[in-house]
């Protein structure tokens, strides 16, 4: 036992530190607020972009996809549309919410860089109920973790989804 222990710690030594360049947490943030007044409903979802691109295209680092830069494609909100669509929705008194991307813009640098995807739709009908599935990079990353804050005429919650738990619902 002795002996194995000291092969396990010289060879801990001898092996070279790998280091990573990427963010430190696994996250997302959604914000989605409803005022009965405007009859609106805008929901927001801020992403690192390293994770989008992973998601996407497999390089955290590709730049084919260039968004909110002038060489972006065509396709791109096509492409992140249809990797949403399957890990994120919100469904409003039952019903899905069609999601059309209003715009995007970047915050941040390197790896910190983020992506924000900003959503609206109409909601003329009172809003009894709304539920969010946010399990956005959960296919990629088991420690992903997507925080969503509800603000719904001036009453606000805050959920954690994640793998184990990528849906919630609410109801008012």
């Amino acid at each position: 036992m002795y002996k194995l222990l000291c092969v396990l710690i010289l060879l801990g030594q001898s092996v070279p530190t790998v280091t990573t360049s990427y963010h430190p947490l696994r996250l997302s943030l959604c914000e989605i607020e409803y005022t009965s007044g405007k009859q609106l409903l805008s929901i927001n979802l801020k992403l690192f972009l390293t994770d989008v691109n992973e998601a996407i295209v497999f390089d955290p680092y590709s730049k084919e996809l260039a968004f909110c830069q002038p060489n972006e494609p065509a396709k791109a909100n096509q492409m992140l549309l249809e990797y949403l669509n399957r890990f994120f929705y919100v469904k409003v008194n039952g019903k899905v919410v069609d999601l059309k991307i209003k715009h995007k813009k970047l915050s941040g640098e390197g790896d910190n860089t983020a992506l924000w995807v900003y959503f609206e739709a109409q909601q003329p009908r009172p809003l009894t109920s709304l539920e969010i599935k946010n399990a956005v990079f959960t296919d990629l990353f088991f420690d992903q973790n997507n925080i969503v804050y509800a603000h719904v005429n001036g009453k606000s919650k805050s959920l954690m989804l994640n793998k184990k738990t990528p849906a919630h619902q609410l109801t008012f």
